[in-house]
């Protein structure tokens, strides 16, 4: 069973990161176009990269099976979150240049990096490779419709640019690479191993500093804000429930808690940085984006006690 402690003690290394970004913005380390160029650099470069170094695994037949039921979990949880997602947007009592936010803090979660380090804890090499598979809709659809809801209502939107980005690039180059008989070489490999990683460090160095530019006030005021809360609440409990259903099914439960896990991780720091990008609220973003990555110390370790108490239950 995963303690506190011990997430506690993984997650530690993500927050030092983020105090490092507050810091160097605070003592303009970093100047007000910063933020620009990391969000930049990890959308175009670092990101691509360590999508490409993850899909990078032996393939084989029981990998298969594991790959069909994982990509299903994955739709599953996502189309729900989709459309829960749309009808609290709806109802929610907020400018526009936080709906797109609210919604995205609601669908998209830190699968790709918090996801990694919490995984490794519970499966080591084997939950990585699991979790790799697991992103694969996750990838395409953060880089698709993620943007699409923070840039829905430009008339003058490039959809050939929307579809094909960077992140959809390396994703369906990554997938095609899974399935052949060759990999890349070890040159490359190393290459996009050494450039994806820095997407971690670069991801809350990015969130600190945002938060830096975020006055006492507003950091208050977003704190008290209903929708964040509401937000947090399907993202970190919720919906990552939903997936049991799988349990009723011939699903291996190593495959049911990765998902679930998985499914059940902070809001993207990905919403930040398309809030950044976009003209969205960036501040309201950053604040989603830090409770629900605080909250998810005591959610985490309870979602796990739960499906271990479903899997005695069945059992």
């Amino acid at each position: 069973m995963l303690s506190i402690s011990t997430f506690v003690l993984a997650m530690i290394p993500l927050y030092i990161m983020a105090i490092i970004g507050f810091t160097a913005r605070k003592l303009r380390v970093f100047s007000e176009h910063a933020n620009q160029v990391f969000t930049q650099l990890m959308l175009y470069i670092t990101l691509p990269a360590l999508i490409l170094f993850s899909l990078q695994t032996t393939f084989s037949i029981e990998l298969l099976v594991d790959f069909v039921w994982l990509v299903a979990m994955s739709i599953f949880v996502l189309t729900v979150s989709v459309f829960i997602a749309a009808i609290l947007r709806k109802k929610a009592a907020l400018p526009d240049e936080q709906k797109s936010v609210f919604e995205s803090l609601i669908v998209f979660g830190n699968q790709g990096f918090i996801g990694f380090a919490v995984i490794y804890i519970l499966m080591a090499e084997q939950g990585v490779i699991y979790l790799t598979i697991f992103n694969i809709f996750y990838l395409i659809l953060i880089w698709t419709y993620g943007i699409y809801l923070f840039t829905k209502h430009d008339q003058s939107i490039n959809w050939r640019v929307l579809f094909f980005n960077p992140g959809i690039l390396a994703t369906l180059v990554g997938v095609c690479m899974l399935f052949l008989p060759f990999s890349w070489p070890d040159m490359i490999l190393t290459t996009f191993e050494g450039i994806g990683k820095m997407t971690i460090p670069l991801s809350m160095i990015l969130i600190g500093s945002f938060l830096a530019d975020i006055q006492r006030k507003d950091f208050l005021q977003y704190g008290k804000n209903l929708y964040i809360w509401i937000a947090a609440m399907f993202k970190l409990i919720l919906l990552p429930l939903s997936l049991l259903v799988f349990i009723f099914l011939p699903v291996p439960p190593s495959l049911i808690i990765v998902a679930v896990v998985t499914a059940a991780m902070p809001s993207a720091s990905t919403t930040s940085v398309y809030a950044q990008k976009f003209g969205a609220d960036a501040s309201f973003a950053s604040v989603g984006v830090m409770l629900t990555t605080t909250l998810c110390i005591l959610t985490i370790p309870i979602i796990y006690n739960i499906l271990q108490w479903v899997q005695l239950v069945i059992n």
